[in-house]
């Protein structure tokens, strides 16, 4: 709401800072400014400066160190797999937009994430549909992740190698279930073809510019480190569940309008043009689509997807390019990957909902990736908790008399 937005001078006050640190706060990426009612003023979210003030007061200790690792804070694990750097992700130390440029398929991503070598997962062709689950596995009318919920547990069951030890073994279960996901996200039948072209050819039949952003889009969202889901996919690996389990685990995380849901709000952002882009972000409401925390400068990601549009020169180019220079002059905020996702599906005359398509396909090559690491390692994933409740032995009637 607007009334929340406080002035500098009022943000200075509570944090009990100067006008300069205030705005290093901002260049950090702290604290978010909107523009004010008089020329160059700026106005603060009062909920994200008393956040702020509640993270200063917690001190520098080792208990506010651990809650802070779990909002993109501290390191809470090594990995081998990827490295997010300002010019963008690295996988196993090559650079995923110099893959996209390089030509790399999913799959060749895939082999890179999954430390295959010289063993190729994806030689056998993929097993076709059971007769238990094909008749939901090829339903078009099911939204596409809740038809990939339902099928993928049933499909461990055709799998009788599911916990073996091998990492030859696993990472063919690995290939097996990444176009497994991929055919069920589309709803036809498991195939041999390179995924990017089994999806372009599933949305946007007969256009190679599409398939060609397909793929594109598919390598540069295959992995993230540590995202949401690929958390929850490595903790659910970490007890020692089979790899459907673990895939099952980061779709139900993508599903949340905070993580996966964010293509279906950039969508919308993109539909409703400029000049809604920018009433929003004046009642205060935040902008889906725009900004990353580990990139201030703007995300690479999105910015390589972003050439490849413009070098496609679709008809409705103009509307988002309008969309992204308001958003740039208004709240200087950059496209994320998010947002560009959206975008190769409303330039082309497709809804919001094969964003997440895209997202989910890609993604599931990094969660085997983190899965396969956390079960090589044959370690659970179990962290503390830093209890803030009520004291123990203390009743609701003490609780009140003392509160008197």
């Amino acid at each position: 709401m607007a009334d929340d937005l406080i002035p500098a001078r009022e943000a200075c006050r509570i944090l009990g800072i100067s006008a300069a640190t205030l705005y290093a706060y901002v260049s950090r990426g702290l604290l978010e400014s909107r523009p004010g009612a008089e020329a160059r003023s700026r106005m603060y979210r009062r909920q994200d400066v008393e956040r702020l003030l509640q993270n200063k007061r917690a001190g520098r200790g080792a208990a506010r160190g651990a809650a802070q690792s779990l909002d993109r804070g501290l390191p809470v694990m090594e990995t081998r797999i990827s490295l997010i750097r300002p010019e963008g992700p690295y996988y196993r130390g090559r650079s995923a937009i110099a893959m996209v440029r390089d030509g790399a398929s999913l799959e060749d991503t895939a082999r890179l994430l999954w430390d295959c070598e010289d063993d190729d997962p994806f030689q056998a062709p993929p097993a076709p549909w059971p007769a238990v689950v094909r008749a939901i596995a090829q339903d078009a009318a099911l939204p596409a992740l809740e038809r990939t919920l339902a099928v993928t547990p049933l499909l461990a069951l055709q799998v009788r190698h599911s916990f073996n030890q091998s990492a030859q073994v696993r990472r063919q279960i690995a290939a097996d279930l990444l176009r497994h996901n991929a055919a069920l996200l589309i709803a036809r039948a498991p195939d041999a073809a390179p995924v990017h072209l089994q999806v372009s050819q599933a949305l946007c039949p007969g256009d190679p510019r599409f398939a060609e952003l397909v793929r594109a889009a598919l390598v540069l969202c295959a992995d993230h480190e540590l995202n949401v889901s690929a958390f929850a996919a490595r903790v659910v690996a970490s007890t020692g569940a089979h790899l459907h389990a673990t895939v099952c685990s980061g779709l139900a995380a993508l599903s949340g309008p905070r993580h996966g849901g964010a293509t279906a709000r950039a969508y919308a952002v993109i539909e409703g043009g400029a000049q809604a882009l920018a009433q929003r972000w004046q009642h205060g409401e935040d902008l889906p689509g725009f900004g990353h925390a580990l990139y201030l400068q703007g995300d690479p990601r999105a910015a390589e997807l972003l050439a490849l549009l413009r070098h496609a020169d679709l008809p409705r180019m103009a509307q988002l390019e309008a969309v992204i220079a308001r958003a740039g002059e208004v709240s200087g905020l950059q496209p994320n990957v998010d947002l560009m996702l959206a975008a190769i599906c409303w330039l082309h005359g497709l809804p919001a909902a094969p964003a997440l398509t895209l997202f989910a396909t890609g993604r599931l090559a990094g969660w085997l990736a983190h899965a396969l690491e956390q079960q090589s390692l044959g370690k659970l994933i179990r962290p503390r908790a830093r209890y803030v409740g009520v004291e123990r032995g203390t009743s609701a009637v003490e609780r009140g008399t003392r509160n008197e």
